[in-house]
């Protein structure tokens, strides 16, 4: 596959990551895109990218790892899914300025590009300043901020988590209300 033919795909990562900042730190946007992997395997015509061996892909604050993502895009060359696979797959990224960094891990990460939603499946875990949810699934809405954590139905889970376990830490007095919901 030429260079020129991977082109299309190449552009089309990079509008997925910078569109997936929408919500990061404004430097994120402005950051260089860095994939790195042991093999890659781009195929023009099907929209979809395979990347194998200790994958990690960073842009300013946001990383995701896993021992195998692909990326796939629909005809107009737009990301629809990226699929990131390992033990555990890994997203950190720092919202804003002022949160601390957002950590999520499962055997299994989807993002899905144009929802901006990310799904964690088995052994799913989000932490977030000193929160934690864990389950077999959890759905995490990157534009609200909002985690959902329950049963993985119609998947198969290698650690079976019929509850949610949340921790959510307790908020500090000295602050006001309004401070600590922001």
């Amino acid at each position: 596959m030429s260079c020129v033919k991977t082109l299309p795909l190449l552009i089309g990562l990079s509008i997925f990551l910078l569109g997936s900042n929408a919500h990061a730190l404004p430097e994120d946007r402005n950051q260089p895109i860095r994939v790195q992997a042991d093999t890659a395997e781009l195929d023009d015509r099907q929209g979809v990218a395979v990347y194998r061996g200790d994958v990690v892909i960073t842009q300013g604050t946001m990383k995701i790892t896993g021992d195998t993502v692909t990326i796939t895009q629909n005809g107009n060359g737009d990301v629809e899914v990226f699929t990131s696979i390992g033990k555990p797959a890994y997203y950190e990224q720092k919202p804003s300025a002022d949160k601390e960094i957002v950590k999520a891990y499962g055997l299994t990460i989807q993002y899905f590009a144009a929802n901006e939603r990310i799904v964690l499946i088995d052994q799913a875990k989000v932490v977030q300043e000193g929160n934690t949810f864990e389950g077999e699934k959890i759905v995490y809405d990157t534009q609200r901020q909002i985690v959902n954590a329950g049963r993985a139905t119609n998947s198969e889970v290698t650690t079976p988590r019929p509850r949610v376990d949340m921790v959510i830490q307790p908020r500090k007095k000295d602050q006001p209300a309004a401070e600590q919901t922001e």
